[in-house]
């Protein structure tokens, strides 16, 4: 098997993308596009995980002696790709349906740069060393920028100018340099099960490589760095659902999933002082995120803390060191996924349909938009953990991975925010189900456009479908620890 097929699967989306820039002129034809190179790019990743065995790793360049652009396949990063992969079709068809409701301006560049943002996720996910992830980490940055400025207003343009501020600023002052430390001294920058860093660095400067790592590493959201997802909430719904759930913020707990295994390994993590004040850290953004979710009136800033939070879930599980850690938050990484790409779509559907951004405007909202509400209620009940939802798995693998670690104050960390995604997230559909509309207001709302409700329709039973499949993720995720037996 060749590995010339890993290459189809960054070139893909950047074919669609100038697909949908040669066709700009015949919308339904543009939007076919986008829609069919999703397809294909998840059939290519579905081809790639079923022969993940026999294709072998590629390298397309080496512009220094021993540090090349490598891509590989490891079950993590297959499983991000096709996450990204499929929720991408699931978005073009949202997005279809909003960018016309809402009457957006320039959507050929919107589309555009959606498919580069995806192409530039999936390099980051086949990466085989960490130079090629950090090219592409950046890639994803910039090819979202124009996503978050889309609007052209001085709040798009304050919010871009924030996104691209943060985000460049933590990866090149500390991920790059922890970069270039790890290729100093261990002399090699590829992915290798249970690390490279063992025994070629003392404990200090192990910890100070990890921390560099852990902030450098800002699409995670760890607090102090976390403004920029609040601030991006000014770009379009389908920009936030690419930020939120996609690609952006997924590539960035990824990225540290993948670190603390393939460039530091678990043995070596749990002898470092400094693990514990970032776990602390973590835990610490879980909280008072939530908290801050719980006082924000806006639907999308409340959403968009909720994300910071539920990010340090998976910060936090990797900080753990362990396996049952690693793959608590790998699940939760896709199980966030559909639950939060869900939430942002019943909020794009809502402004469309009622010009509501506000949760205190939502009062008796469930009885003109049912269809809706009834998704946000299935989305908000897996992220915060109840059945029949997937999110119920990867919470009660999150508190088995930290009593496994022996650290019962986290139990109670991650047991306060579930009762704080109680607070911020059910309040919202039950307002919308329970209170009386204002008068008069009932009468001129409705659905949102049916491509928006089918993208909704469809994350919704993804949701569901979690909650009775999730070892076909777990079982996956558990063949990253055999490839470091040989198995």
């Amino acid at each position: 098997m060749t590995g010339q097929v890993l290459l189809y699967a960054l070139v893909v989306p950047l074919v669609t993308a100038a697909g949908v820039l040669a066709t700009h002129r015949w919308p339904n034809v543009r939007e076919a596009v986008s829609l069919a190179g999703g397809t294909i790019l998840f059939i290519i990743l579905a081809f790639i995980a079923g022969n993940s065995d026999t294709i072998p790793e590629l390298v397309i360049a080496e512009p220094v002696a021993g540090l090349a652009l490598k891509f590989a396949i490891e079950p993590l990063g297959v499983a991000f790709a096709l996450m990204a992969s499929g929720l991408w079709v699931v978005t073009t068809i949202y997005s279809i349906g909003y960018m016309r409701g809402h009457h957006e301006s320039h959507q050929t560049r919107f589309f555009a740069f959606f498919a580069i943002a995806i192409a530039s996720a999936t390099g980051v996910a086949l990466a085989g060393n960490l130079f090629t992830l950090f090219v592409f980490y950046e890639a994803l940055t910039l090819s979202t920028f124009p996503l978050v400025s889309h609007a052209g207003t001085a709040l798009a343009r304050r919010a871009g100018r924030t996104y691209l501020g943060i985000l460049m600023g933590t990866s090149i002052g500390l991920f790059l340099v922890a970069i270039i430390v790890t290729w100093q001294v261990a002399g090699t920058l590829d992915f290798v099960p249970g690390g490279i860093l063992e025994g070629r660095v003392s404990d200090l400067t192990a910890g100070i490589l990890l921390a560099l790592y852990v902030f450098g590493i800002g699409k995670a959201a760890l607090m102090p760095f976390h403004r920029w997802l609040p601030a991006a909430m000014a770009a379009p719904t389908p920009v936030s659902a690419l930020l939120h759930a996609v690609a952006v913020v997924k590539a960035g707990v990824f990225t540290i999933l993948k670190i603390s295994w393939f460039t530091f390994g678990f043995d070596m993590l749990q002898g470092l002082h400094v693990l514990e004040i970032l776990q602390w850290i973590a835990a610490f953004t879980i909280v008072a995120a939530s908290l801050v979710a719980m006082t924000r009136d806006n639907l999308k800033a409340r959403l968009a803390y909720s994300t910071v939070s539920q990010l340090s879930y998976i910060v936090l599980a990797a900080l753990l060191a362990g396996e049952a850690g690693f793959v608590a938050g790998g699940l939760h990484m896709v199980t966030h996924a559909f639950g939060k790409i869900t939430l942002f779509f019943c909020a794009g559907a809502i402004l469309i349909a009622t010009m509501k951004t506000r949760v205190s405007e939502l009062d008796g909202l469930g009885r003109s938009m049912p269809l809706t509400m009834t998704a946000f209620t299935i989305a908000s009940l897996s992220i915060i953990g109840l059945p029949p939802l997937g999110g119920l798995w990867s919470k009660w693998l999150l508190f088995e991975s930290a009593l496994a670690a022996g650290q019962v104050l986290f139990l109670a960390v991650l047991a306060i925010s579930t009762l704080l995604n109680i607070g911020y997230l059910l309040a919202i559909p039950l307002r919308a189900f329970l209170k009386p509309a204002r008068q008069g207001e009932v009468a001129t709302w409705h659905e949102a456009p049916v491509t928006c409700l089918a993208a909704m329709a469809i994350t919704s039973l993804g949701c569901l479908a979690l909650f009775f499949f999730p070892d076909a993720i777990t079982m996956w995720l558990d063949r990253v620890f055999f490839m470091a037996e040989g198995r």
